[in-house]
């Protein structure tokens, strides 16, 4: 704790108060010392370069301390007892936050369709949360396997014409930063987020439009490993009218521009894209209000 600034000896007066009104006055005489020939010699001005030196030092002491605090306050990590870590927190955001923050009712997509046109999405079915058996097809699930299932949240999305549907999912797992790292790299360099055999599988929900939503009908999709929160977040797209798709393209390939296949015609990469990336905010969002200190 620093000291108190009336206490200090530098603090200054009060406006129109005289030394010693409202603290200690003391004035010291300049000592001396002697050179080379015995003379005496005064010390002050070594005596206040010294003191400036150590000025110095205790104000570079302090605003390094200080901003050691500040950055622990920043990621919500003090070091003291009970103090989370945003990736913890993230990790735990499946049983501590609502379905309604995860999963928005209406999630606004601004200028997230094709040409930078707006999107609205309306949620039409939520999964029961659960574990990841039968979750997704063998070889994602294999891919998926070195950083456990902790929990699988789902919901599944119509846009405003209700000709498409969109299931994102947010996978929480059981591994460690390093080991969300390790699986981000696998992707990335294997490019298995373009894998259409490593596609997820969407929920269809009975009496919903996405009621016909099955593995046939998936269109488009992207995966995206977390690294600083233990979640995998994923969206899948097709046609609210059950149609099959011969040939789904990545969400990233399908939003190219040119991209002349059906579901890039359709916007379906965008769908996926543009939702996945929106609930992905979100947990960032409540995964940092999770670490804030209270005021």
């Amino acid at each position: 704790m620093l000291p108190d600034p009336a206490l200090s000896w530098s603090a200054p007066l009060s406006p129109g108060a005289a030394p010693g009104a409202s603290r200690p006055f003391v004035s010291f005489g300049e000592p001396e010392g002697y050179d080379g020939a015995a003379r005496p010699r005064p010390l002050g001005r070594r005596r206040a370069s010294q003191a400036a030196a150590a000025a110095v030092c205790l104000v570079l002491g302090l605003g390094l301390i200080s901003g050691a605090v500040t950055g622990s306050w920043l990621v919500g990590d003090s070091g003291g007892e009970g103090a989370r870590s945003t990736f913890s927190a993230a990790g735990s955001l499946w049983h501590s936050v609502p379905v309604d923050q995860l999963f928005p009712r209406t999630v606004q997509g601004r200028g997230a369709g094709p040409g930078g046109a707006d999107r609205t999405w309306t949620r039409i079915a939520v999964a029961p949360d659960s574990g990841c058996k039968d979750a997704f097809d063998p070889l994602l699930r294999k891919a998926l396997a070195p950083v456990g299932c902790a929990r699988l949240l789902r919901a599944t999305y119509t846009d405003a014409t209700e000709s498409h549907v969109t299931t994102v999912g947010l996978l929480f797992t059981t591994a460690d930063a390093p080991g969300m790292t390790s699986l981000a790299n696998r992707f990335r360099n294997e490019r298995l987020d373009r894998r259409a055999d490593l596609m997820p599988l969407p929920y269809a929900a009975k009496d919903t439009p996405a009621a016909d939503f099955g593995a046939r009908q998936r269109a488009s999709w992207t995966v995206s490993v977390l690294t600083e929160a233990p979640v995998v977040v994923y969206a899948v797209s097709g046609w609210a009218d059950g149609r099959t798709v011969d040939d789904p393209q990545p969400a990233e390939d399908a939003m190219e521009s040119g991209a002349a296949t059906p579901p890039a015609q359709a916007g379906l990469g965008h769908e996926a894209k543009g939702l996945a990336d929106r609930v992905e905010r979100d947990l960032r969002k409540n995964a940092r209000s999770a670490t804030e200190r209270p005021s």
